[in-house]
């Protein structure tokens, strides 16, 4: 039987999701967790891998299991495993799905927040600080440009085993939450590693005047990660969503 698990964290403590040696990862942490109140080795798959720091307001993870586990059980393994994960990892929900249903290869669409304040705010540790004048119109402006690009690859982390940098963005935009905050949403088939940091880096070159909507573009198309804008910070950036 195979099961998805929808759970949220802080990665402040994390190396991101993936299990890397000599350095702790969600997927690890959780991991550990399952195998332990499920007395067997467990396998976890997530839907993608965040990087060091970066946050979820929403991951999905499948495991197998030769059990038949039913409604009461999987509400009851969920509760277990809440009270055995440390407090900056929380399982939503566990439920049974269809055989050929995968994590990460089923998945349709994903969805990322990156989060800006433009003056102090004690709530820093889960937004980028930004106190220098953006112009979020114009950036909006830009966001254009990323609808009608296919090939990501000024955005993408060098030398990764990524076979394509080829990515489908159905969605990029900046959106006013408070006086002082500023949301992006981006939505994609698929995302590269540091892409969304990347992009947001960029734009932010766009916002305060150091870059023209002309010259994005050009940096778009020049398929050159050095000819892009920093990646911001990690701790600003939550994966927001996913579809299937």
């Amino acid at each position: 039987m195979r099961y998805f698990i929808t759970l949220s964290y802080d990665g402040a403590a994390y190396n991101g999701w993936q299990i890397q040696p000599n350095a702790p990862s969600v997927q690890e942490t959780l991991q550990k967790a399952l195998s332990t109140l499920l007395r067997t080795s467990i396998e976890i798959v997530g839907a993608g891998r965040t990087d060091t720091g970066v946050n979820a307001s929403l991951m999905v993870a499948h495991f197998d299991h030769d059990t038949v586990f039913t409604h009461d059980n999987l509400t009851q393994l969920c509760y277990k495993l809440n009270k055995f994960l440390p407090a900056d990892i929380a399982i939503g929900h566990i439920e049974p799905v269809a055989p050929d249903m995968h994590a990460r290869f089923s998945a349709t669409s994903r969805t990322y927040h990156y989060y800006i304040v433009t003056e102090k705010t004690p709530f820093e540790p889960y937004a980028y600080r930004y106190p220098q004048p953006l112009d979020f119109d114009l950036m909006n402006q830009a966001c254009q440009f990323l609808l009608a690009t296919s090939d990501f690859t000024s955005f993408a982390k060098l030398h990764t085993d990524t076979k394509t940098n080829i990515c489908t963005v159905t969605y990029a935009h900046w959106q006013q939450l408070t006086p002082i905050k500023w949301q992006f949403t981006i939505t994609a088939n698929r995302f590269l590693r540091n892409m969304v940091r990347a992009i947001v880096g960029t734009l932010l070159d766009v916002g305060r005047g150091t870059l023209t909507l002309q010259q994005f573009q050009q940096i778009i198309e020049k398929k050159d990660r050095c000819s892009a804008g920093n990646s911001v910070p990690g701790h600003a950036l939550f994966l927001a969503d996913i579809k299937y």
